[in-house]
């Protein structure tokens, strides 16, 4: 049985980052993650655990992305602005969510942190917020890019590990990303160990 270790959030200085929980990335959308969709319950309770920030990023790309196999990019297209597959997913409560951060709106740029091209570092200060925690999809891509980020802008910074799933294109790549981001200072934890304050 795993022990607890408490961790008291606090609404005033803590933000939940919600990382590109769209339909494309679920299963049956354009670039599945396996079993995405299976943390939407997770996600719903921890957006309504507090009075914290609540951001949601989102790819939001033109149709002629640089990521896309058709301009030689290693992805199928997906999440392209205004189609079906960008939206969120379905059973996702956006009624808590304070704020949506589009990325990669530009075609030759990637983009898969959300603090890339946004506004998301000034959105953040301008809340008074030092510390994140991180969470959606894929944890070796998107969500490892922004948590990544977050330490480079200098933020405290927390994966809930429970609350995210990983594409693997090679087996272990969730692995590798778990421990890239651990290496540089972003803590890794589960959902049931945050308590509001």
């Amino acid at each position: 049985m795993r022990s607890r270790t408490n961790i008291t959030v606090h609404p005033d200085t803590d933000a939940l980052i919600v990382v590109d929980l769209q339909r494309d990335f679920c299963p049956g959308g354009a670039l599945a993650v396996p079993e995405g969709d299976q943390i939407v319950p997770v996600v719903n309770r921890l957006v309504r655990l507090t009075t914290w920030l609540t951001v949601a990023t989102r790819d939001w790309h033109p149709a002629d992305h640089c990521s896309f196999s058709a301009q030689g990019g290693p992805w199928p297209a997906h999440c392209v602005a205004d189609s079906a597959g960008a939206v969120f997913h379905p059973g996702f409560d956006m009624s808590a969510i304070r704020h949506i951060v589009s990325k990669a709106t530009m075609k030759a740029i990637d983009a898969y942190s959300g603090f890339e091209g946004t506004n998301l570092d000034s959105l953040l200060r301008s809340h008074g917020v030092r510390r994140v925690f991180v969470c959606g999809l894929a944890t070796d891509y998107c969500v490892k890019a922004t948590a990544l980020d977050a330490r480079r802008h200098r933020f405290e910074a927390a994966v809930i590990t429970d609350a995210i799933r990983g594409v693997e294109v090679r087996p272990g790549d969730c692995a590798t990303a778990l421990e890239a981001m651990h290496l540089n200072g972003v803590a890794l934890v589960d959902s049931h160990d945050l308590e509001p304050r």
